[in-house]
């Protein structure tokens, strides 16, 4: 079992195996509580229950449940970065359009499959409806560290631009795609596609 990540959202980072385990417990109970009645519902002591630990223990780590649901966006982020790079690994020179895909359809997947992802993903969505820009710029950022090397591009503010406005197009149409559908519009996604690989094509090539 790998360690959570350390959270800025964190009162105190896990340094003991133990504990990290611990942690990654409180963090899957809140994901899967989020997915089972909501984030207006949650608490910390449900959280604690469904994890088996003392709410002591829940408290250790979080002051409130927004300190939660941003750790565990973060461990969201994380888990995206390892899957788009694991997924690249094996892609030889792909360019820009192999990584876009990688991107798009790791998100896509993670969308569908993680538990709380639908509500917390990167953390625009809590409270429920919010649309806070800043999540978006470290999902930016984070690909332009991730995909610069693998582009061959220095990691500039352009690039940065870039993934910026391919990451707000691309959070946008999928957000609609997965309102107009439980499992996402499969229309929709596409259109998203096709937009994305028109923009990167016209300042990537």
């Amino acid at each position: 079992m790998k360690p959570v990540p350390h959270a800025t959202s964190l009162r105190r980072a896990p340094v003991q195996r133990r504990s990290a385990e611990r942690l990654t417990r409180i963090l899957d109970a809140c994901a899967d509580l989020l997915d089972e009645v909501g984030y207006d519902a949650l608490s910390t002591r449900a959280v604690a229950l469904r994890a088996g630990v003392p709410i002591g223990s829940v408290y250790r780590f979080f002051g409130n449940k927004r300190q939660m649901a941003d750790a565990l966006a973060q461990r969201n982020l994380e888990r995206f970065t390892e899957r788009v790079t694991e997924r690249l690994k094996g892609s030889g020179d792909g360019g820009w359009r192999t990584a876009m895909d990688a991107v798009l359809d790791e998100y896509l997947s993670m969308k569908r499959t993680a538990p709380g992802f639908s509500l917390v993903d990167f953390g625009n969505q809590i409270p429920v409806g919010a649309r806070d820009a800043e999540p978006n710029h470290r999902v930016a950022d984070r690909l332009t560290e991730m995909l610069s090397g693998y582009l061959d591009r220095e990691p500039d503010e352009n690039l940065r631009r870039t993934f910026l406005i391919a990451v707000e197009t691309a959070d946008t149409l999928v957000h609609l795609a997965f309102r107009m559908a439980p499992e996402g519009d499969s229309k929709i996604i596409e259109e998203a596609r096709e937009m994305l690989r028109a923009y990167l094509a016209r300042v990537l090539d």
